[in-house]
């Protein structure tokens, strides 16, 4: 059989794909991708075909490894992610070897100098893969290089063992229960999904997983306060030498490598340390403004934070320990506005919250969405949408994949699963992977979201448009690529905001059973819900984001990534509630250790501001208002990575960013 990894048109042949496909189709990509390569080499005219030729290079390795690496965090398998392990280094191997090419560098050099200045565009593609070149070393002396190009593969590796450590701690956890009162408060549908569960694998009672809708669930509702502080300790304790697992997938040693392999690969590229490298390619400049701008939040925030929790220890009448604080809050909220999450699920069938979300971005932005069922996937939990104009012409598409399950990476994400591109001889539209981590269903009732869910799939969508509308060809620049890391969260922060308007969530509200709307008093109070603990949650973010850059602004080599030193002494000074010795938040932190924000978890907190100041426009002009939309499309959306993030900020509101709109969103700063 032909191997589906290796088909050059379409959407990948996911049902199709084995482990055994993988090695030789990336293999043999990587093979031809060398030979055009050495081709564009020999060119003796410097033209920007050139340029033109190594984008389409980059595009047909990303559709040969987009499927293998998607499968590998929503299907993962042993023999799948053995594979996907072998290929990681000559993935990163031949992006080095192409990165640091000497030849394709004088190649854009010259062609920077002789590209008409009007060709923006074009220049902007050249400036950036200029800057890229680089940042992989291209100017080293040949044993720098060398050991450049070592580093980069061995850090590629390492973040992938972190992730799978993760996973496997989160999926080897379980909790037999045989007494039904040490589970009163869970909510029915998680009870209902672990009854089945435990008899499927022949016990009796309940099988309680560690998935994140599970953990939430139990660490929210449940009243047995000794199961909460079981889950809490088995949660913050994965991947670590604490808790129920101690020991057998432990990420610590991990941290200290890639923090130390980090730190190494800027030292080469003559930084400081690796918080300036990152900030090479985003809009903070240095680590200075990223410093100034999370303590100013944090002065800002605290006495909000600090105000918050003495609230919540009054309404518990005792001292709140971390795995009571969801729980008393969830009953505060309940007391305070009479609203229970576990209330409003039946209310947000995912279906509903679909058809919603739908009807938003098309009046925003006059978008057709419907369903292709016919479309070859991964799981039967997928379904693929096709999304076309206004006019009915395509725009691309979007795999969704809702449903917490074994062997699926935690959390949500939007991810490219094929790259705008349009160059001579090819026309591909973009099209995206959305993947959550909701309850499925279960027996004949829809998956039912808190209104929480409800946000995370508005966020995720909006990367979702960001991909999908832009109106750049060069996959480099295209959608979310070439974006500033700071402020690719600007249109999923954004568009956060209509899951919350009173004229939205009649859309996206409906009785699973009899299709009635959320009562209007409901619609209200919910709204009002919005502040409730803003500060608590916002210092939360402020300590994730201070200790990552400040793990990787202040490495030292013989001391190592301190990693426990540093965060307690950032807790110390932006979190208002003392954690337990156990505690072992970094062996989670897969965001840093394991993904893409490397001294950039600030970028939320960044993109938050940015995002709450572009929605301030729309409550001027009103919020479906139709002038505001296509400018918000064509300034932000539609534009990738070709102009720079401020620019086009400034561009669509006018002026700079303001802090002021997102303390005001948030409840931290009231009006006047």
């Amino acid at each position: 059989m032909k191997n589906p990894l290796l088909e050059t048109e379409g959407l990948p042949a996911f049902n199709f794909i084995r482990p055994e496909h993988v090695e030789a189709a990336v293999q043999q990509t990587l093979d031809q991708q060398r030979a055009k390569l050495r081709q564009t080499e020999k060119i003796a005219a410097v033209t920007f075909e050139s340029a033109e030729e190594l984008e389409r290079i980059q595009d047909v390795i990303h559709r040969v490894w987009s499927p293998i690496a998607h499968l590998n965090a929503v299907l993962s398998t042993p023999e799948l992610r053995d594979a996907y392990n072998n290929c990681l280094p000559m993935i990163a191997e031949f992006s080095t070897e192409m990165a640091q090419n000497g030849t394709l560098y004088a190649l854009y050099s010259q062609l920077e100098q002789d590209i008409d200045p009007a060709e923006k565009i074009k220049l902007r593609l050249l400036s950036h893969t200029l800057r890229d070149f680089r940042l992989s070393g291209v100017s080293l002396p040949e044993e720098e290089r060398v050991r450049f190009k070592h580093l980069v593969m061995e850090l590629s590796q390492r973040q992938a063992a972190f992730e799978q450590n993760l996973m496997d701690a989160t999926d080897a956890f379980k909790h037999h229960e045989v007494n039904e009162e040490a589970l009163v408060g869970i909510p029915d549908m998680v009870l209902r999904r672990a009854k089945e569960l435990a008899k499927a694998q022949g016990h009796s009672g309940w099988l309680l997983t560690l998935d994140p809708p599970t953990y939430l669930a139990v660490i929210t509702h449940a009243k047995n306060e000794d199961l909460r502080a079981h889950y809490y300790e088995a949660w913050v304790t994965r991947a670590s030498d604490q808790g129920p697992q101690a020991g057998r997938w432990d990420n610590r040693p991990l941290i200290e490598k890639i923090a130390s392999l980090r730190h190494e690969s800027a030292l080469l590229l003559g930084f400081n340390n690796y918080a300036e490298f990152s900030l090479a390619t985003k809009m903070a400049g240095t680590p200075e403004e990223v410093f100034e701008f999370l303590q100013n939040l944090a002065e800002k925030s605290k006495p909000v934070a600090r105000a918050e929790l003495e609230d919540l220890s009054e309404f518990a009448g005792r001292a709140v320990e971390p795995w009571n604080v969801a729980y008393y809050s969830e009953q505060l909220k309940q007391t305070r506005f009479g609203l229970a999450d576990d209330e409003l699920r039946p209310y947000f069938p995912l279906p509903r919250v679909l058809q919603g979300l739908f009807k938003v971005v098309e009046k925003l932005f006059g978008l057709k969405i419907r369903a292709n069922y016919g479309i070859d996937a991964w799981h039967p939990d997928v379904t693929y949408y096709e999304v076309c104009a206004e006019d009915k012409s395509p725009i691309g598409g979007v795999f969704t994949d809702f449903f917490a399950r074994p062997n699926k990476r935690g959390g949500a994400w939007m991810d490219e699963c094929l790259v705008r591109c349009k160059l001579e001889g090819l026309n591909q539209q973009p099209v995206a992977y959305l993947v959550c981590n909701f309850n499925p269903p279960v027996d004949s009732d829809p998956s039912l979201l808190t209104h929480d869910d409800v946000v995370t799939l508005f966020h995720e969508f909006g990367h979702t448009l960001h991909h999908l509308l832009t109106e750049v060809d060069y996959p480099s620049l295209s959608g979310i690529n070439g974006v500033p890391w700071d402020a690719v969260e600007l249109p999923s922060q954004f568009l956060e905001n209509y899951a919350w308007l009173p004229e939205v969530l009649p859309w996206i509200s409906g009785h699973y059973q009899t299709g009635q709307p959320l009562p209007a008093e409901t619609l209200a109070t919910l709204n009002a819900t919005r502040t409730f603990q803003a500060g608590l949650s916002m210092v939360r973010q402020i300590e994730f984001a201070l200790f990552d850059f400040r793990l990787h602004a202040e490495y030292v080599p013989d001391q190592g990534s301190r990693a426990e030193e540093i965060l307690a002494r950032t807790r110390q000074e932006v979190a208002v509630m003392e954690v337990p010795s156990f505690n072992r938040f970094p062996n989670t932190f897969s965001h840093v250790f394991g993904g893409s924000y490397a001294a950039g978890y600030y970028s939320y907190k960044w993109a938050e501001v940015l995002a709450a100041d572009v929605f301030s426009a729309f409550e001027e002009k009103g919020s479906f208002d139709p002038e505001t939309a296509k400018h918000f499309r064509n300034c932000i959306l539609a534009t990738g990575g070709s102009r720079d993030a401020m620019d086009v900020f400034k561009e669509f509101r006018g002026r700079a960013p303001s802090l002021d709109p997102l303390l005001r969103q948030t409840g931290i700063q009231l009006e006047g």
